[in-house]
């Protein structure tokens, strides 16, 4: 038997770590996609490498640029930058075509004249007599004199004997027998380059060292590594992560919700959360589940990551995005919801509005979890006089409320506008009054924001400040 054909375990001693990420371009950037993405992005961005976009789009008949913006647009949100300019695949067929022809002239090819009924007969003739269907075709060794003027397709030059061993840095040792690998198309008849062809001559021209993928390529790898061997070129280091999951444990799919990257960004998700969440579905760094960019671009690695296909769990994003929320900078915070109100088609914020949402940010961070909820937290201080108030706001400002709130008034309009001070006038107007604070903050909700979710309402009174606060008031009570 041959020796086997071997991937390398690991790349101490050669160039620097280039990775890629090759999306096909006939549809959105989905969730799992980004997550690829992601990986590649922390595994180069950690070890000072190169990360490469290159769009696999051979596929003329699916490949739109539609598509093709999606995944630019979904990239750039996620903050996925990568290196150089973005490699189109199908631009680099006269190349693919080149190292085909190359391979044929150095006997590791060969033209292959089976018509498709004759291929389609040798299987049923092997179904009927219960052998291998792998296509065995009698050009192999064919000499050039017996050639046909007929059409044909260029084919590799498996190795029938030995094994080929995958190994993979998440899968471990991949055995496969050579002889269950066929004589796979290069060139079709009309020499256009297959898809198997194209990624190995252009991840070998890019320079890739490491091949970070979902495992539903690992099949791939065994018939890709034969490419490499022919070419003696070396072989990256691959990596095959598990396919991401709904909660039901079956692979995601669209009855499990959003999967566009796009749509995760119009549900009000921060694209730091989301990056923590893509993060930990599937790899970990022991307990550690909220972490920064640059702590997950520090401790990034390939042993971290699952045998076991990972459950998105939305629940879990939702509290990692809450925590990202809470973390982020308010100017930085700012500019990212601009762009949700943007992407999502709302208005954006009002310039003469923004002081006081600058103001507001400390009592709203801490308890968002999306953009939708912030912003629905920070309606106070972006609504105009007279307050609107909501249908469940305006059962709280009855009579008998606004009576209450007419005798509060004069209170918290002569206290020191502090937390305490105004604390204080409440809480002693009650006590006066024998009312409980319940019976006290939810007229203030109502007249303060024209809604009963609000952030507290002494918070509110200093975000707003004395003047609009009583105004509000004085509003409420003269309806």
């Amino acid at each position: 038997m041959t020796a086997p054909i071997s991937a390398p375990e690991s790349t101490l001693g050669h160039p620097p770590v280039v990775t890629r990420f090759a999306p096909s371009p006939t549809g959105f950037l989905h969730i799992g996609g980004a997550r690829t993405a992601l990986f590649n992005w922390l595994y180069a961005r950690g070890r000072g490498g190169k990360f490469l976009l290159r769009i696999e789009d051979t596929d003329r008949a699916r490949s739109t640029p539609e598509a093709t913006e999606a995944i630019l647009k979904g990239m750039a949100w996620l903050g996925l930058d990568h290196d150089g300019e973005v490699i189109s695949q199908f631009e680099n067929a006269p190349r693919h075509r080149e190292i085909a022809l190359e391979m044929l002239a150095k006997g590791h090819a060969y033209k292959c004249f089976a018509t498709q009924d004759e291929i389609a007969a040798f299987r049923e003739a092997a179904r009927a007599e219960k052998r291998s269907t792998l296509y065995q075709s009698p050009w192999r060794d064919a000499a050039p004199e017996t050639y046909p003027d007929a059409p044909y397709v260029i084919r590799l030059k498996a190795p029938r004997e030995g094994v080929t061993v995958i190994r993979d840095q998440v899968q471990g040792d991949v055995t496969i027998r050579n002889d269950q690998l066929d004589d796979m198309v290069l060139l079709r008849s009309d020499m256009t380059p297959v898809y198997m062809l194209a990624v190995v001559v252009d991840d070998h021209d890019m320079g890739v060292t490491h091949v970070i993928r979902g495992d539903d390529h690992l099949n791939n790898a065994a018939r890709q590594m034969m490419i490499y061997t022919a070419m003696d070129w070396p072989v990256p280091t691959y990596a095959h992560i598990p396919l991401i999951h709904g909660a039901d444990g079956k692979k995601l799919s669209k009855r499990h919700g959003a999967l566009g990257v796009d749509e995760y960004q119009k549900l009000g998700y921060p694209a730091a959360g989301v990056r923590n969440y893509l993060a930990r579905l599937g790899w970990s760094h022991g307990d550690d589940e909220f972490f920064s960019d640059a702590q997950a671009i520090e401790w990034f690695d390939l042993n971290g990551i699952g045998k076991s296909p990972s459950r998105f769990d939305f629940k879990k994003l939702e509290n990692l995005c809450g925590q990202h929320i809470a973390a982020t900078d308010d100017a930085a915070l700012q500019r990212e919801l601009g762009q949700f109100l943007q992407v999502t088609g709302q208005n954006p914020i009002p310039e003469d509005k923004k002081p006081a949402m600058n103001r507001a940010m400390y009592c709203l961070k801490d308890r968002a979890k999306t953009f939708f909820q912030l912003i629905e937290k920070a309606e106070f201080s972006l609504a105009s006089r007279p307050i609107q108030p909501d249908e469940k706001a305006a059962k709280l400002l009855d009579n008998v409320s606004r009576g209450i709130l007419r005798e509060l008034t004069p209170h918290l309009q002569n206290a020191n506008w502090t937390r305490d001070a105004l604390e204080d006038a409440a809480n002693g107007f009650g006590e006066t009054h024998d009312l409980k604070f319940g019976k006290l903050a939810g007229p203030l909700r109502a007249a303060l924001a024209g809604r009963t979710a609000t952030p507290s309402v002494f918070d509110m009174m200093l975000v707003l400040g004395r003047d609009e606060t009583i105004a509000r008031l004085q509003d409420a009570t003269n309806g």
